[in-house]
């Protein structure tokens, strides 16, 4: 199931990591390229030059030598900074593998060594001095899958013989831990892997490498709280000339390092992590990739199969509503419409199912089919979502999900989103926001919605070469609720003054756009339009022909604060990991939503129905589990029922155990009822992952 994870992991994190990484390099000639140093440190560096480094060669992405034998990764961007700020030059020697003494370094006259641990125990060391560190991350604890961890037992823990220090922090740190030496990390995951010892404790980073190997996908990563993982460099200073010059050069090398380390922002450094990451990744072989993958190919299959289905249904409900509210012309355009939007899209999976059945050797083809697969799922998704939204909407059963929205954030959270969209375009992207007050009780997701639909139509109908402009204002009205007004222009080619007459209709689209490509299912701005409406508001247009549009959406909110323990609580909300009860049926849904709660760090069980899940909560100690994700529709007890018999066992924890309804049925009745039987909340499926974790932390 790491597979699956790290698909979708990969699919959610792409567009911001490369968006921070853009901004970060356009900052790049802001940042400055020299330090100031004293007489002394200047006169080291001219007697100095060239500065021999040790390099450990097996901690990739932090530490290794490249396929050219040369040194690479995280460290390497370091030490290249460093260079510029202080104009000394490096030679860098791979270090042997195994236990480095101080006497080998001498002996072999290095100057520095890279990626030491920042502790006390180096502190102290004999005959070295330490900077600052450079790089500051976390241990974790790599163990079996099957394993349950606790503190308190007397594992086994494999250790790399070339991590003395590490011996002895962990044994100050856990005194009922056995250390077993091995003689590199690849034997240290091997013996963890084999049962030959119980776990093992490494940098995250590399943690995260290994652990993309097939080879070790039975292993898992429990965190550690409070067990930091600081790297520093190391100067090399002769022992028996402590008290004389040799001293007096380390103490110099080690200052003129700390002040080009403190002189690099944080903002640098974490781009240097995240080029580290992404470009020493591990490479797949072809077997790899086909067993990786073999999931998510069923699992795409499988989920057009059920948007085929339930558009299906929702289409002929769509049509009996349309013949009471809609003319013969408006549900012909509606059939036209849907039919091409369903087809298009699914000619495209079942093609791209077939290329990949023919193209199993080809690792680069393979990603790139899965990648449009991926795409045009979504697509199909947010059909689905569009149909249901304008049903209910014209049903007035849409509910509004009233909460704290920060304003500021949302604004640059949709930015964030059409970015790279609008850049691909070669259009230009402005907003300018007002904000007088900045935290409002609203629902976040359909104000954002709306943003976004204005924001992308926008970006369909401007050519390249244009712009988009956002502006924010706010003012509070009379009955004490602030009105926000968002408008949204582009210099685009504008509508005629009849299309504009009927723009909010549903399945509006005006000919000419469509004949150009922009065709999409014309229930955008009319959800948008009733939503603006339902949240007390507007959403209006002014267009013209050749010149470009202005949309202006207003909606009134109440003004709301957090106070100081409200956020607290939030963040102890954050940081701790309940154990979770999984009640679903579903084979391939259950081992989905486990996969993704340990990927977290949670800890959670199956039941495989609703009978089970209430033996396992009867039989276990109170305050065992803080939440249960509960399927509706299930063999023997329904999660219903689950809910009201959990509800009234007569323990304490039976009335304050969070139960958040996880199911396909997404009709409000299916909600009402979930709430009224006791459940504390509801999340769709298909799953937002990150919807999915929101509700867990919250």
């Amino acid at each position: 199931m790491r597979r699956i994870t790290a698909l979708f992991s990969a699919v959610l994190l792409a567009v911001p990591v490369l968006f921070c990484s853009s901004m970060l390099a356009a900052r790049a000639e802001d940042i400055q390229n020299t330090i100031t140093l004293t007489e002394e440190e200047r006169d080291y560096i001219a007697a100095h030059p060239v500065l021999k480094v040790g390099y450990v060669q097996d901690r990739i992405p932090i530490s290794f030598a490249d396929e050219n034998g040369e040194c690479a990764g995280i460290s390497r961007y370091i030490f290249d900074r460093v260079r510029e700020l202080c104009g000394i030059d490096f030679e860098y020697v791979p270090l042997p593998t195994g236990d480095v003494t101080y006497d080998y370094l001498l002996s072999e006259g290095f100057d520095l060594v890279t990626s030491v641990e920042y502790n006390k125990e180096n502190k102290k060391a004999r005959g070295i001095l330490i900077s600052e560190p450079y790089l500051s991350s976390r241990k974790v604890i790599v163990a079996r899958q099957d394993m349950e961890f606790s503190y308190d037992e007397d594992w086994s823990v494999a250790v790399s013989t070339g991590s003395q220090t590490l011996k002895k922090v962990l044994a100050a740190t856990f005194p009922n831990f056995a250390l077993k030496d091995y003689a590199s990390i690849t034997d240290c995951f091997d013996a963890v892997n084999n049962n030959d010892a119980d776990l093992m404790i490494l940098n995250q980073y590399v943690v995260e490498y290994w652990l993309a190997k097939p080879k070790y996908e039975d292993l898992k990563v429990i965190p550690i709280i409070g067990l930091d993982d600081q790297l520093c460099f190391s100067a090399v200073v002769a022992f028996a000339d402590q008290t004389g010059s040799s001293q007096e050069e380390g103490e110099l090398l080690i200052n003129i390092l700390d002040k080009a380390i403190s002189s690099i922002p944080e903002g640098e450094i974490g781009n240097y992590v995240i080029q580290g990451v992404m470009e020493n990744q591990y490479e797949f072989n072809l077997s790899d990739f086909v067993s990786r993958y073999k999931y998510t190919l069923c699992a795409l299959t499988l989920l057009m199969l059920m948007i085929l289905a339930l558009t299906i249904m929702l289409i002929r409900q769509r049509i009996q509503t349309a013949e009471i509210r809609a003319d013969a012309k408006a549900k012909g355009q509606f059939l036209s419409t849907m039919s091409h939007e369903i087809r298009t899209p699914l000619n495209g999976l079942i093609g791209l199912n077939y290329l990949m059945s023919q193209k199993l050797g080809d690792k680069t083809k393979m990603e790139d089919y899965l990648r449009q697969s991926s795409i045009t799922a979504k697509y199909l998704l947010s059909l689905v979502n569009d149909i249901l939204d304008s049903f209910k909407l014209e049903e007035e059963r849409m509910e509004l999900v009233m909460q704290p929205v920060e304003l500021a954030l949302l604004i640059k959270t949709v930015g964030s989103i059409e970015q790279n969209a609008i850049n691909e375009k070669g259009l230009v992207y402005n907003a300018h926001t007002e904000i007088q007050y900045p935290l409002l009780i609203g629902d976040e997701v359909r104000i954002q919605q709306v943003i976004l639909n204005l924001l992308d139509n926008a970006r369909k109908f401007t050519p390249a070469g244009g712009r988009i402009d956002l502006t924010l204002s706010q003012k509070m009205t009379a009955e004490q609720l602030v009105q926000t007004t968002i408008t949204i222009s582009d210099n685009g080619r504008g509508m005629s003054e009849e299309f504009q007459k009927q723009i909010f209709k549903v399945f509006s689209q005006e000919r000419e756009t469509v004949s150009k490509g922009n065709q999409g299912t014309g229930l955008g701005l009319s959800i948008s339009h009733k939503l603006a409406k339902l949240m007390g508001g507007d959403l209006t247009c002014v267009s013209k022909k050749g010149v470009g549009s202005t949309f202006t959406f207003t909606f009134l909110a109440k003004p709301a604060q957090v106070s100081a323990e409200e956020n607290a609580k939030k963040t102890e909300a954050v940081i701790a990991r309940p154990h979770i009860l999984v009640a679903e049926d579903n084979e391939l849904n259950a081992e989905i939503l486990l996969e993704l709660l340990h990927s977290e760090g949670y800890e959670a069980d199956l039941a495989e129905n609703g009978r089970i899940a209430l033996q396992k909560f009867t039989a276990s100690a109170p305050g065992t589990y803080g939440i249960i994700l509960m399927d509706l529709l299930m063999p023997e007890m329904d999660g219903f029922e689950t809910t009201k018999a959990i509800r009234a066992l007569d323990r304490e924890d039976s009335k304050s155990v969070r139960i958040i309804a996880c199911t396909a049925n997404a009709f409000s009745e299916e909600r009402e009822e979930a709430y009224s039987c006791g459940m504390n909340d509801f999340i769709a499926k298909p799953v937002d992952v990150q919807e999915l974790f929101n509700k867990l932390h919250a």
